[in-house]
């Protein structure tokens, strides 16, 4: 009997990905759920399992090819076949439909065209239909477009996207850049979708809200000396859950969201969006870069159930295996360039959110407390804010709110 692997639901709003990779070649045996191929959406990599035990049928679909859910990847055979090799990890591929060349700085000979991709090449650079219809609502021509990022330099909806998103010259554009010639030294290795998607969305961001960051600093010596007092008592508690700095950093910015909702609302059209709850993004890092699943109902929890939910999201960032719908949704977002060695940034907003949180590293400095000068432990917090919804006052009153939450947590406790 055979059964069909297709495309999975990919979440909210996506509707196509890019089959990254193969795990298995036809021919070979799998059991049910063996992860079969990997597909990269624009926000993470989701693995597609085989949904029963047999035989990997012929792949209907070639690596790099953009699809869209529902679409037959390949079948299963009843049965048995030869074992699965294992999974190497690939050298870097040179770029679709081009034969590899060694590196040379002189010119190469290139081999002849057989007849039977001439009828390909005519398609190359042919958009996908996504990106069609894309390009038909906003009087965009594939010509202006280009080369596309998907499977032989077919056009994507993020490469029309991209376009859109570049600011228009008032001149005449300058003649095109000659091809860049690599040095030896260097390896060319294709941008993976997520990148280049955040790319796009950060750039996005920048040409699209009036991005502005207002800083303070944090004397974090009150939460230093209640993690040191309580964090056994607390991982007794709540089943050896630790109490970290995030956690306190969560609550202080909910309650402060709470009592300045614009930073906490949203820009859609004409309109501002409101909101009477809070889901919290929290950046990690994975393997394929930083993404920010989001702690859905932050306002609702409490600490221990917010650091139970930024640990399960850091293991999953780590595994690759976080889910679409754990990505989307978010409200208001905080990032902790502190882990890196950060001392101060300015982080860019995760669009259409109106404001981000950065914080950073802690750092033993001499400050002034009472008349005297006193060692402390500091750390500088910023806020970059979008400024067409979110007014000065606001973001630095907020900020302030946030240190002196932090600064004394029992404001936390008694709501003031």
């Amino acid at each position: 009997m055979s059964a069909e692997i297709k495309v999975p639901t990919l979440g909210e709003s996506v509707t196509t990905a890019t089959v990254a990779k193969w795990l298995k070649q036809p021919g070979d045996t799998v059991s049910a759920d063996d992860p079969v191929a990997e597909l990269e959406t624009d926000k993470v990599s989701v693995e597609v399992p085989a949904p029963q035990a047999g035989v990997l049928g012929p792949l209907l679909v070639a690596e790099g090819a953009e699809v869209e859910v529902g679409t037959v990847l390949s079948t299963v055979e009843a049965g048995t076949g030869k074992p699965a090799a294992p999974v190497a990890k690939p050298a870097p591929a040179p770029a679709a439909g081009v034969q590899a060349q060694p590196l040379s700085t002189g010119p190469v000979a290139r081999p002849a065209t057989p007849a039977s991709d001439v009828a390909a090449q005519g398609a190359a650079h042919a958009p996908f239909p996504a990106a069609q219809k894309a390009m038909t609502e906003q009087g965009v021509s594939a010509a202006q477009v280009g080369t596309g990022s998907g499977k032989d330099g077919r056009i994507t909806k993020g490469d029309v996207q991209a376009f859109l998103a570049q600011p228009r010259a008032a001149t005449p554009a300058a003649a095109p850049r000659p091809p860049r010639q690599d040095d030896p030294r260097e390896e060319r290795v294709k941008m993976t979708r997520l990148r280049r998607t955040i790319a796009r969305r950060l750039k996005d961001a920048q040409n699209t809200a009036a991005l502005l960051t207002t800083f303070n600093e944090v004397d974090m010596s009150a939460v230093k000396a209640m993690r040191a007092e309580y964090k056994d008592a607390f991982a007794k508690k709540h089943n050896g859950a630790k109490l970290g700095f995030m956690s306190i950093f969560s609550r202080a910015v909910i309650a402060a969201l709470q009592e300045f909702p614009a930073i906490n609302a949203e820009i859609d059209g004409d309109d501002v969006i409101y909101r009477e709850f809070v889901n919290l993004g929290i950046a990690v890092g994975g393997p394929n870069g930083l993404v920010v699943p989001v702690i859905r109902d932050a306002d609702q929890k409490n600490f221990a159930e917010i650091e139970n939910a930024i640990a399960g999201f850091g293991k999953k960032a780590r595994e690759g295996t976080l889910k679409i719908d754990e990505l989307s949704g978010g409200t208001f977002s905080i990032t902790n360039g502190g882990i890196y060695g950060s001392l101060m940034s300015t982080p860019i907003i995760n669009a259409p959110q109106s404001a981000i949180l950065g914080m950073h590293s802690i750092q033993d400095r001499p400050v002034a407390v009472d008349g005297q000068v006193v060692i402390r432990p500091m750390m500088y917090i910023a806020l970059t804010y979008d400024h067409r919804i979110v007014d000065g006052k606001e973001a630095v009153s907020f900020l302030v709110r946030v240190k002196q939450n932090v600064e004394d947590p029992r404001r936390l406790l008694l709501q003031v």
